[in-house]
């Protein structure tokens, strides 16, 4: 099997209870982590206009600084 990988690596830091959250749902649908999180990932909604503005390669603004519910 051939799968193309992604070009970036994210770590992330979870609660405990967050962790065990994961591991459960993981373990109950026979999946990896990293698929779960890849699709969940996939299923935000971002602004499109907000979503180029992040794209950009010398963009400076942190992730609080996208959400105009702020």
């Amino acid at each position: 099997m051939n799968k193309k990988w992604a070009v970036k690596r994210l770590t992330v830091n979870l609660t405990t209870e967050e962790m065990k959250k994961l591991q459960c749902y993981c373990a109950a649908t026979g999946r990896p982590a990293t698929d779960v999180v890849r699709e969940l990932l996939r299923t935000l909604e971002v602004d499109n206009a907000e979503n180029s503005e992040m794209e950009t390669p010398d963009s400076t603004r942190t992730v609080g600084s996208l959400s105009k519910s702020q």
